[in-house]
């Protein structure tokens, strides 16, 4: 239990405080990293059986740090000198290693699998102080845009229970948005952090190819995934991408660091923008009529900033649909595990998986098209788009579907992401308002190569105009 908080009165800690402000008052010695733990912990054991957000919580190494950084802090002659989120408590999304806790990436087989070695991300969240409390669900091999792994309980979005909360970081994104855990990592192969986050009403930041390692494992899939950040704020999900940033020696891909920290891009102030928006990505039809109201909605509040808008329907990804498919699929057979520990419509993903030189020409065609979405960024600075052209989709509701009538699905869900993971494009979804069901409804900005700095700097000012959306109500 939490007792006897030096001058700090309880009313003030919410679950749903922000990040950076919670690291603030333990510099400032008003809670104490094990108190904190504790609260998050009583959070996750009160709710999660609810959300299904953790497939593994770690208690003991938690409060084991918890404690030990405790005592540091009691005797720090200087808090402003601790790293960045010292004594904070945040999760490590299961496709990732971290040493002593099982990393099943959403196959209950793999219970008895437990990495010796971190990962560099979970070595650079470690370093910037953060405390661990387990490992957030994912989608099974992060293949879908909704976590329901078989044998584990379906991950809930905290806003309706009924509903998903996307995936593949659809625990990461639950766990934030329940106030299970401050702020989170999480992984986006084609819309694995941006849909969650709308889906959550968090901001959820996907960034360049090269800006994140993802070392000391390799690159299997030609670029299309990328670690990135989850959380309430956009202040908040900068601050990570701070944290996780930077070359790793090996790294395939690298980018030079930006002129000033993506925090401080919060507080940047730019000049007027060319900002697209399209409402269809060429050859899906237009997203729902909610959605196309909301992109018109940011449009307008972009307008009022300063910005000119034009509107455009986005074809440069047109042809990218088979060859990605093709590269997303050959990631399933690329894990190795046998198909009769996987899901039905993994081992129907791993069947489909071609010979060598299919992949290999799928890979070339990829990167022509992908040529052509970069080089639409020559004629306009940013791009507004959706993030998935219809709402959130019911716990189960494909069940009942073929794998070939799922997959059909799932691309005609989630059409407007992938294309920037094709092309290793810097997006970032965010949060607008509520739909008529109550649920969270959003939208993406995508920037040219290596310009977080210029996305994060316009969600903030918007974020700015329009407040924080409310908390769920569990």
């Amino acid at each position: 239990m939490i007792e006897n908080l030096p001058n700090f009165q309880m009313s003030n800690l919410s679950p749903f405080t922000p990040a950076l402000t919670l690291a603030k008052w333990i510099r400032q010695r008003r809670i104490s990293p094990l108190e904190l733990t504790q609260f998050y912990l009583q959070r996750i054991e009160q709710f999660d059986s609810q959300i299904g957000s953790f497939h593994h919580v770690a208690v003991e190494s938690a409060l084991k740090d918890a404690q030990r950084k405790t005592e540091y802090l009691a005797q720090c002659p200087n808090p402003e000198d601790l790293p960045p989120f010292f004594g904070v408590p945040t999760a490590i999304k299961d496709l990732n290693a971290v040493a002593g806790m099982p990393c099943r990436y959403g196959v209950s087989f793999l219970a008895d699998n437990i990495p010796h070695y971190d990962e560099a991300i979970v070595s650079k969240i470690k370093g910037a102080g953060f405390i661990l409390l387990g490992k957030t669900a994912t989608s099974q091999l992060g293949s879908f845009p909704y976590t329901e792994p078989p044998h584990f309980p379906p991950t809930r979005n905290p806003w309706h229970l009924d509903y998903t909360p996307g995936g593949s970081s659809g625990g990461a994104a639950a766990a934030v948005a329940a106030g299970l855990c401050p702020i989170a990592q999480g992984s986006d192969g084609g819309g694995s952090i941006r849909t969650p986050a709308v889906c959550c009403g968090l901001v959820g930041i996907k960034p360049s190819r090269g800006r994140v390692s993802y070392a000391p494992i390799g690159d299997y899939q030609n670029g299309i995934a990328s670690n990135g950040t989850l959380g309430r704020t956009v202040a908040d999900a900068a601050a990570l991408l701070d944290v996780i940033s930077g070359y790793v020696v090996g790294d395939p891909y690298w980018l030079p660091e930006p002129t000033i920290s993506f925090l401080e891009s919060t507080q940047q102030s730019l000049p007027s923008l060319h900002i697209a928006i399209a409402d269809t990505i060429y050859p899906f039809p237009s997203a729902s009529p909610p959605i196309q109201a909301t992109l018109q909605k940011v449009g307008k509040q972009l307008e009022s900033l300063g910005h000119h808008l034009e509107t455009v329907v986005f074809q440069a990804a047109d042809g990218l649909i088979e060859p990605f498919r093709q590269i997303w699929q050959a990631g399933v057979a690329a894990s190795g595990l046998p198909l009769e520990m996987l899901s039905p419509l993994n081992q129907y993903l791993a069947k489909q998986t071609d010979e060598a030189g299919e992949y290999l020409r799928a890979v070339k065609k990829m990167q022509v098209i992908s040529r052509t979405i970069v080089a639409f960024f020559q004629q306009y600075d940013v791009l507004l788009l959706p993030v998935n052209l219809h709402a959130p989709i019911r716990i189960g509701e494909w069940d009942h579907l073929s794998p070939e009538l799922t997959i059909e699905q799932m691309i005609n869900w989630v059409a407007p992401c992938p294309p920037f993971n094709a092309s290793g494009l810097p997006a970032i979804a965010f949060p607008v308002g509520l739909d008529e069901q109550g649920l969270p409804i959003g939208v993406q900005l995508v920037g040219k190569p290596a310009q977080e700095t210029v996305l994060i700097s316009l969600v903030a000012k918007l974020e700015e105009m329009r407040g924080l959306l409310p908390e769920p109500s569990l």
